[in-house]
């Protein structure tokens, strides 16, 4: 690869690797970079990690042919980079290694010599002239080990700059995203030693900097200043995104509602951007950089053994080692029967630079309750105090109803928990692939047809025709089978998984088996094969807006036949909730759909 007529790279792609330093997953695997500078005399650009030496070697010697090197930069000593600086200087010699009187301090502890009658060392404004190009030293010490040197090339204005400007992943992976795992990458190995980098950026503003050749990830040659801005933006702790991120532990499920609660009432006060994490599931190093890089962040965690649950503290731990700062957090404490989590988290943080703490925190007494409600409500109106709340215009913009005008069918699901046969209706159910035959089913997870499903593995899809009397609604959609025998006293057919079928109201069944199940947060989502079909009818299907237009009975209006009332009623299922204020989050009893398929009573 060349990066100018005279700059090539000789890097290295690690693909075996699964923690990069231990700690880090990188699925999308890892860049060593090397370069070599060809001129009167030529310079290589730092070695690679041991696990690839030969095939560094030989891509070494296929760019120099028949010329030898003079001179090793080793700008970085950690191993990824230098494993190789002993094998080099005994296949070259004459070779002379240039780097900081601290890094061969190192190189003396891994390979048991300093070089001493092969090296140079520099420092601070020293050059290396090797014919057309000089290469101009910066020290970088702390970013992000103490005899770290940077080097400009002055001639192609290429900037070599170590581990700064460096991402997790592979060359060869595809990623149109560098600032993700740039990002991750930046807080969980240099974002300590933010002052360290501030020093460097203000000595490479007076730079002509036209190419960055990091020691990880993509060489950078356009929109440099967007890349120097996030460093910036970084390296001085500032909130690169206006938005709360929400970071959980939860034992029983309590924290993880009252942390899934919040994030409606922080939309509906018109908070700008919302991430959500569970610290127990999700990525260590992903929950840090989202810390890092929102301008808010909720702790919601429980009371545990006298403390705070054990992700919830390695993930303030994290925070504090990092100098987290210049952020507002908003705290969620759980416990039984004396929860501390609140304020031991507080004291945790409190020695942060610039942190401020909000006055509305939550506290949650095993379960959550009208009081804890209204907490989280307050809560996410303080975090949101200097945001506006979508205007008119802006709910204009989302009408519940065009989501009407998706083209759902309606289904009634057939099951068997191994006592007794089960129903239940459906509406999201979409053909994947036709070879073979696979569709997808979406159950909502309070539904005990989920839990069954889940269970065995196997289910009857009954596509309901227009036939179907509201009865059937009722009859498969309002109550649930886990209390009462949906089919009792009923005698229908069986298909060849041993479910039953529907003997009338329906033009068609498919026997389904489960072949991969994803939890959506409320839903679940089964992707399915087809073992069995039939079609029963010629009536057509029963669309969920030809329910809604002649199935499903029209609510009386406000004042026919009783007292008028003030309130809610769900267009898909008729229930009412009788109130002035629908809350955001609430959810049928009924049909188990949400505050967006409601309409207020006229």
């Amino acid at each position: 690869m060349y990066i100018t007529d005279d700059i090539r790279y000789i890097g290295v792609n690690d693909h075996k690797i699964d923690l990069f330093e231990g700690q880090y997953a990188v699925p999308d695997g890892m860049a060593y970079n090397s370069y070599v500078i060809l001129d009167y005399k030529v310079a290589v650009m730092d070695t690679v990690d041991r696990n690839f030496t030969h095939e560094w070697l030989d891509k070494l010697a296929k760019v120099l042919g028949d010329r030898k090197p003079d001179y090793l930069v080793v700008h970085h000593m950690e191993p990824d980079h230098s494993a190789n600086i002993l094998n080099f200087m005994k296949l070259y010699p004459e070779a002379v290694i240039v780097s900081s009187a601290a890094a061969f301090r190192v190189m003396n502890n891994y390979f048991g010599t300093d070089f001493a009658d092969r090296r140079l060392v520099v420092g601070e404004g020293d050059t290396l002239p090797l014919g057309r190009h000089v290469l101009q030293f910066i020290t970088a010490p702390m970013v992000h080990w103490p005899e770290v040197v940077m080097s400009y090339e002055k001639t192609d204005k290429v900037l070599f700059s170590a581990d700064a400007f460096g991402k997790f992943g592979a060359l060869d992976a595809y990623d149109d995203d560098w600032a993700c795992e740039a990002r991750r990458y930046y807080f969980g190995i240099v974002g300590k030693f933010g002052d360290k980098v501030q020093a460097l950026l203000k000595k490479a503003a007076g730079l002509d900097i036209r190419t960055i050749c990091p020691l990880h990830g993509p060489i950078l040659k356009e929109d440099l200043g967007y890349y120097l801005d996030l460093y910036n933006t970084w390296s001085a702790y500032e909130p690169e995104t206006d938005g709360v991120a929400i970071f959980y532990t939860s034992v029983y499920g309590h924290t993880k509602e009252a942390a899934e609660k919040l994030v409606p009432l922080l939309k509906a006060e018109g908070c700008p951007k919302i991430a959500i994490t569970d610290l127990a599931r999700d990525d260590m190093a992903e929950a840090v950089e989202d810390a890092f890089r929102y301008s808010k962040i909720v702790l919601a965690t429980t009371t545990y053994n006298g403390g705070i649950f054990p992700f919830m503290q390695t993930f303030i731990e994290e925070l504090k080692e990092r100098n987290y700062q210049k952020r507002t957090i908003g705290l969620i404490e759980n416990g039984s029967w004396a929860p501390q989590a609140a304020k031991i988290m507080k004291n945790m943080l409190e020695g942060g630079k610039d942190l401020t703490f909000a006055e509305n925190n939550v506290r949650i007494l095993g379960a959550l309750n009208d009081a804890s409600n209204a907490a989280l409500k307050g809560l996410a109106q303080e975090l949101c105090a200097e945001y506006e709340k979508p205007g008119a215009e802006e709910l204009a913009k989302q009408d519940p109803k065009a989501m009407f005008k998706i083209g759902y069918g309606l289904y009634v699901v057939t099951t068997n928990d191994g006592k007794k046969d089960n129903g239940c209706i459906v509406n999201t159910v979409v053909q994947l692939t036709s070879t073979p035959n696979r569709v997808a089913v979406c159950i909502n997870k309070q539904n005990y047809t989920h839990h069954i499903v889940e269970q065995t593995g196997i289910l009857n899809l009954n596509v309901l025709s227009v036939e179907a009397p509201f009865s059937v609604f009722q009859e498969y959609g309002f109550v649930s089978g886990r209390a009462v025998d949906k089919f009792a006293g009923k005698t229908l057919e069986r298909s060849g998984n041993g479910l039953l079928y529907l003997d009338k109201y329906i033009n068609a069944y498919l026997s389904l088996k489960v072949e991969e199940h994803t939890d959506m947060g409320t839903h679940g989502l089964f992707i399915c094969s087809v073992t069995e079909s039939k079609v029963v009818s010629s009536a057509e299907t029963m669309t969920y807006s030809y329910y809604q237009s002649n199935v499903k009975p029209r609510p009386p209006k406000a004042g026919e036949g009783e007292a008028k009332k003030k309130g809610w009623v769900c267009t898909v299922c008729g229930y009412v909730y009788e109130g002035e204020e629908l809350p955001p989050d609430f959810i049928c009893p009924l049909c188990k759909h949400g505050a967006a398929d409601f309409e207020k009573l006229q």
